[in-house]
């Protein structure tokens, strides 16, 4: 199933904590062990942050950034790295040929329906390839769940939650990828300082850019504010503000790796 369209992505604002999110990706390309000889693929390349790292990674390789977002795109034409770039939906996308490795940082959980679609990436793979996955896994944390449950509470029925990121229980995954190749899962809680912010809770400026962008883009603007308020006040009592303006957040996420 394909996520309903929405606005393009703000590259000003995620680039905003750029650095807490290039650790997990950085993460799992110290990972990937093996790869074979074809491309490597960095499927939801962004603004192509990871575009050096993977040239430097696999040289001789053509790396190829793939991205539904032309803004982001645009941004991604002035990093290094790239051999070439394909604007292209995720849930549709297919190699000209077999890549050595497709690597998919904290983009596939905006992609529905993974039990078809991690076995469609693992069977592109050619001979000794991998496929390296980082997945958000944050949704129960109250950063994200308090977005969606003060959404229904104050506009019942306004935003489907079909639009909002999701993966599967991890058992699924391993159930879904053992049979295809050598497997290796894990889990990383990422203890995250975000700085003071002037303009609101730290943890609402992180999270308004990526998880609730579909929340806030259902709503008007004086119910997007109304949201926000009472997010902020939530997000007080569970991440609670230093002396300083700072709070610690936990960020729980999912790597995989599948070697065929």
């Amino acid at each position: 199933m394909k996520r309903p369209p929405r606005d393009d992505w703000n590259p000003g604002a995620y680039a905003r904590f750029r650095d807490l999110r290039l650790r997990p990706a950085l993460d799992l390309l110290a990972a990937v062990e093996r790869m074979g000889g074809g491309d490597v693929i960095d499927l939801g390349c962004g603004s192509g942050a990871m575009g050096g790292a993977l040239a430097a990674r696999a040289p001789g390789h053509r790396v190829i950034g793939v991205d539904s977002s032309p803004a982001m795109l645009e941004k991604a034409r002035h990093a290094a790295g790239y051999d070439t770039l394909q604007q292209a939906d995720i849930s549709d996308w297919y190699p000209l040929r077999a890549p050595g490795l497709v690597f998919a940082n904290a983009s596939l959980h905006w992609i529905g329906d993974h039990a078809t679609l991690m076995p469609r990436l693992a069977e592109m793979l050619g001979q000794g390839g991998t496929l390296a996955v980082q997945l958000p896994n944050q949704n129960n944390a109250p950063s994200h769940r308090v977005w969606l449950s003060l959404a229904e509470e104050y506009f019942p029925g306004r935003v489907d939650r079909a639009g909002t990121p999701a993966i599967l229980p991890p058992v699924t995954y391993e159930e879904l990828l053992s049979p295809l190749g050598a497997f290796r899962m894990w889990e990383t809680e990422y203890y995250q300082r975000l700085s003071a912010e002037g303009d609101g809770h730290p943890v609402r400026r992180f999270t308004e850019s990526t998880f609730a962008r579909p929340v806030l883009e259902a709503l008007a603007p004086d119910e997007r504010a109304q949201l926000i308020e009472a997010y902020e006040a939530a997000m007080a009592r569970a991440y609670p503000v230093r002396a300083d303006g700072s709070v610690l957040f936990p960020f729980r996420r999912l790597f995989f790796t599948l070697s065929r």
